[in-house]
C-alpha cells in the first residue's frame, strides 16, 4: 500500500523583484514528496487559484494541483485542518515559512497542533517508511543530521538540505490543471490589526580570533561552539524553573 503524501504550497517572491514565483522551500517540499509518492503525490494550496505562480509547481510534473479558494485576508488554518484531516494523508510536507504575507512560521505548529499529528522541524530527507514508523533525517546546525523515528502520520517542515527541486518546465506548468475548491471563509482577525513591514535579518555577533597562522584561524572559525555557563534543571518547581529562565533572559538581554 502506498503512503498518501501531501505537499503544502504558498506564493514566494523573488529577494530582488519581489516578483511572484514558487516559493523555494515549498518546492523543495514538493521535490521530496514526488521521490516519495511519484506520480501520486497531491499538491495543495490555499489562496487564488487564478494565481499565475502556482503553474511554477506543475511545472515540475505535476498533473494536478488542489486549491482551497481563499481570499486575501482569510485565515487559511481552518480549511487546511478539515482538508488534511478528512484526506487520509500520511505525511505532510511543507516550507518552514512563507515569502510572502505574514511569514511567521507558525502555520506548522498550529496544523500539526490542530490535527494531533508530532512535527519534525528542519527535514533532510525520508530514509524508509514501513510499519507505520517514517526514518528520518533531521538538519541541524553546521551540516549534522539526526536520525528520528516518526509515528504516521505525521507533518514535516523541509529545510534547505532537503532535495533542491527540480526546474519547472513551461509544458507540463500550461498543460496541468488547477483545481478550485470552495471553503468556508473565516477572517484573520490577527492579521486584519497587524502591521506587517518587511523581515530583516537580526546581525550576529563575531567574535575576536586572536590565532596568528591562517591554520589556527580556520580552526577557531569552524570550530563548534561549547557553552560553559550552562544550567542543568532537575526535580525543580516550576516556579523555580520560572524563575531561571527569566534570569536568563534578562542577562542575554532579550528582556529588560
Amino acid at each position: 500500500m502506498s503512503t498518501q503524501v501531501i505537499s503544502l504550497v504558498s506564493i514566494g517572491a523573488h529577494p530582488t523583484s519581489g516578483r511572484p514565483r514558487r516559493a523555494e522551500q515549498d518546492a523543495r517540499a514538493v521535490e521530496l514528496g514526488l521521490q516519495l509518492a511519484g506520480s501520486d503525490l497531491q499538491v495543495l494550496h490555499a489562496g487564488d487559484v487564478a494565481e499565475p505562480a502556482l503553474r511554477a509547481y506543475l511545472g515540475m510534473g505535476l498533473d494536478e494541483l488542489h486549491v482551497l479558494e481563499n481570499p486575501v485576508g482569510a485565515d487559511a488554518l481552518p480549511a487546511l485542518t478539515d482538508y488534511l484531516r478528512d484526506a487520509g494523508a500520511q505525511v505532510v510536507l511543507t516550507g518552514s515559512q512563507a515569502e510572502t504575507g505574514e511569514g511567521s512560521g507558525m502555520l506548522p505548529f498550529l496544523l500539526a497542533e490542530n490535527l494531533g499529528w508530532p512535527l519534525v522541524v528542519g527535514l533532510a530527507q525520508v530514509e524508509s517508511i514501513d510499519g507505520g514508523v517514517a526514518l528520518v533525517l533531521q538538519a541541524l546546525p553546521r551540516g549534522q543530521r539526526r536520525r528520528l523515528k516518526v509515528r504516521l502520520p505525521f507533518l514535516a517542515t523541509v529545510d534547505n538540505a532537503a532535495p533542491k527541486p527540480r526546474q519547472s518546465a513551461y509544458g507540463p506548468a500550461r498543460r496541468g490543471a488547477l483545481h478550485g475548491e470552495e471553503v468556508e471563509v473565516i477572517d484573520d482577525t490577527l492579521l486584519a490589526v497587524a502591521t506587517l513591514q518587511p523581515a530583516k535579518p537580526r546581525p550576529k555577533r563575531l567574535k575576536v580570533i586572536k590565532a596568528k597562522s591562517g591554520a589556527d584561524r580556520m580552526k577557531a572559525a569552524t570550530a563548534k561552539a561549547s557553552g560553559g555557563g550552562g544550567q542543568v534543571l532537575k526535580g525543580v518547581s516550576a516556579e523555580a524553573g520560572a524563575e531561571a529562565i527569566l534570569k536568563l533572559l534578562v542577562e542575554e538581554g532579550v528582556v529588560r
